[in-house]
C-alpha cells in the first residue's frame, strides 16, 4: 500500500489489494448477496432519489444518519463479513459498519461531500474497496473548492482515508457516460456508539 501525497491528508492506496480472479468472485458475491435499495436523500430542502443503489450494513447498534435520513443497519452478508475480517487484519481496525454502493453504469454517481457526520468521530478512518468498472475519484479542498487529486479506482483496489482528510477535503465520483459496466464500492467505517 502506498501513501498518496495530499497536503494535510492521510491517504493510502493499493490498486491490487485483491487480484483479478478474487476481485471478480467478490464482485459476483457482493452483487448477489446485498439487498440493494434506492434511497431517498434530502438535498437543498427537497427529497430526491440517490443516483445509485445502496445498502447500510453493520452491527446492530451502528445506526447512521446521512442527509436527514436514519439508516438502521442490515445484517452482515457472508462476503462483506469476510472483507471486514480481512481489513481488520490488514489495517488493525475493527469496523462496525459499511456503506455499500452499486453504480450500475457511468450515469450513477456521488456528488461532492465529506464523510464527517458526528457519529464517525473527529478523524474517521474510511476503508474504501472498489470492484468492477474503473471509476474516476476526485478530491477537492473544502476551503478553496480547488481540485486537489484525481485517482482512478481500479477493480480490486483499496483506498484508505484517515486523519484530517474528511475535515480538509471533499470527494466525489462524477458521472462518466462512456462507462457501461457496473461498479461496487464498500466504504467500511467505525460508528461511535454509546
Amino acid at each position: 500500500m502506498q501513501n498518496v501525497e495530499l497536503a494535510g491528508a492521510d491517504l493510502r492506496y493499493d490498486a491490487q489489494a485483491y487480484p483479478p480472479a478474487q476481485a471478480d468472485a467478490l464482485f459476483a458475491a457482493l452483487h448477489a448477496e446485498i439487498s440493494w435499495q434506492r434511497h431517498r436523500l434530502r438535498l437543498f430542502g427537497r427529497d430526491v432519489d440517490a443516483p445509485r443503489l445502496s445498502c447500510w450494513i453493520g452491527d446492530r447498534d451502528a445506526v447512521y444518519t446521512y442527509s436527514g435520513t436514519r439508516f438502521d443497519p442490515r445484517p452482515w452478508t457472508p462476503a462483506v463479513a469476510r472483507l471486514r475480517e480481512d481489513l481488520a487484519a490488514r489495517l488493525g481496525v475493527r469496523f462496525n459498519s459499511v456503506l455499500a454502493n452499486l453504480y450500475r453504469d457511468g450515469r450513477d454517481s456521488m456528488g461532492w461531500h465529506s464523510d464527517d457526520e458526528a457519529e464517525l468521530g473527529a478523524e474517521p478512518l474510511i476503508a474504501s474497496l472498489s470492484f468492477g468498472a474503473v471509476r474516476a475519484f476526485r478530491l477537492r479542498s473544502r476551503a478553496t473548492r480547488a481540485q486537489a487529486l484525481a485517482l482512478d479506482l481500479a477493480h480490486g483496489s483499496l483506498l484508505v482515508m484517515a486523519g484530517a482528510t474528511q475535515r480538509l477535503y471533499q470527494h466525489a465520483l462524477p458521472r462518466r457516460a462512456r462507462v457501461l459496466a457496473p461498479r461496487i464500492n464498500l466504504t467500511f467505517r467505525r460508528i461511535v456508539t454509546a
